[in-house]
């Protein structure tokens, strides 16, 4: 599944270009000062300032989900944001062996000060406010947000965002699901927020809410994996401001963001993106857009 190993250059070798010097009569030609070494390759693993040398340190939480993960394991590369790490990972430079992962809860990684982590790959969606405080890369998936209920609600039957309006929306904390709510949706009752999905599931099951935001491709998991007698009701237009996609997190300020953003970037561009959303989020469509 992974790709070649390969590397990414951020900076060109400079090079002093010979100079000679003619001087009149029988002067001796001056010899060419000498050549600049090759500035060394910043974005190989052997030059990256990552926590550990030689190895990239990567966080999620636990447990983290399918689609984007398989069997709680990360390590294992299946499941969307698990491959996307290695395959970043791999434009790096780095083995699969070299990667480690660490568990680090959805709001720990993207509150300020130290981590303990290089990279955290969790559905962290970019907005201006997190990047206060943390530093994303460029954006390796572009997401919408849905909403489930349980078959026969009245949320289940919404077919517009006004039918939505009062009924009781739920959504985990800290998340553009929860935006979604508040900006798009608009209810006329406060949304519940929960710490996690598992909460945010058991909620929807045991009815202390009506009806859950997710994003979409957790949304089509939850129905047909995890809640049998839920259904998608629809998607959300896009809050305010640019269209939500999800990046990885770094450290504030991280030398790394722009070797990983580099990497990111050349996935997208040879379609390594595209061909891992087929592999792992292909049974996200046809949830129509609520309006």
């Amino acid at each position: 599944m992974l790709g070649s190993h390969r590397t990414i250059s951020l900076l060109g070798v400079t090079t002093t270009a010979a100079v000679t010097i003619a001087v009149a009569g029988c002067s001796p030609q001056a010899e060419d000062p000498p050549v600049d070494p090759p500035t060394p390759d910043v974005c190989d693993p052997q030059q990256l300032d990552t926590l550990v040398a030689g190895t990239l340190t990567v966080g999620t939480d636990q447990p983290a989900y399918p689609p984007w993960f398989v069997d709680d394991a990360p390590e294992s590369g299946a499941g969307f944001e698990s491959a996307v790490a290695y395959a970043v990972a791999n434009q790096l430079g780095y083995e699969p062996d070299e990667v480690n992962w660490v568990r680090v809860p959805f709001n720990n990684a993207i509150a300020p000060g130290p981590k303990d982590f290089d990279v955290d790959i969790n559905q962290f969606s970019i907005t201006e406010e997190r990047r206060a405080a943390v530093d994303f890369s460029s954006p390796y998936y572009d997401v919408s947000q849905a909403v489930i209920a349980l078959d026969g609600t009245p949320a289940a039957g919404a077919t517009t965002l006004a039918d939505l309006r009062d009924v009781k929306l739920g959504a985990q904390v800290g998340t553009t699901s929860f935006r979604a709510i508040t900006e798009v949706v608009v209810p006329a009752a406060e949304p519940a927020v929960f710490n996690n999905n598992d909460d945010a599931k058991a909620a929807l099951r045991n009815g202390s809410i009506d009806a859950l935001v997710l994003d979409l491709p957790t949304a089509f998991y939850v129905t047909g994996a995890e809640i049998d007698d839920a259904t998608i009701v629809g998607q959300l237009a896009q809050p305010s401001g640019q269209p939500e996609q999800f990046g990885l997190v770094l450290d504030k300020g991280s030398p790394l963001t722009g070797c990983v953003s580099a990497a990111v970037d050349e996935l997208r561009g040879n379609g390594t993106l595209d061909s891992l959303q087929a592999e792992w989020l292909a049974d996200v469509a046809g949830a129509p857009v609520l309006s």
